[in-house]
């Protein structure tokens, strides 16, 4: 799975914060707040993001709504393997350090280290 650009992932994140099928006002209404683009620019990002199979376009009458094919979740495992592999040459030691020296308050680390001491990661 690739990496989408910043404003196909932006629009992916308005889809997946809604309960599927989304229509296109919805998204606006959820992008409005952060990301404002006009309806022909959303429509393009709709359709290439169906073209990369990320979502299906379901029409109902004369209305186009938006399904997502790939969950949020599988998307951030995705990427976080492919970052792994790509700027921490495979190595977990590497991506660990990298965490830690990005900028992590004290409490992000406890709460990370509670999760894995639980094993819900």
């Amino acid at each position: 799975m690739k990496r989408l650009p910043d404003t196909e992932l932006v629009v992916m994140q308005a889809i997946w914060s809604c309960e599927p099928p989304v229509s296109r006002a919805e998204m606006q209404e959820i992008l409005k707040q952060t990301h404002p683009m006009a309806q022909t620019t959303l429509l393009t990002l709709l359709t290439r993001l169906s073209e990369k199979g990320f979502i299906k376009i379901e029409k109902h009458g004369r209305i186009s709504k938006y399904v997502p094919l790939i969950s949020e979740r599988e998307y951030l495992a995705n990427q976080g393997k492919r970052f792994i592999n790509q700027l921490c040459n495979g190595n977990i030691s590497t991506f660990a350090t990298a965490l830690c020296d990005s900028g992590l308050t004290k409490e992000d680390l406890d709460e990370l280290r509670k999760l894995l001491g639980k094993g819900e990661l």
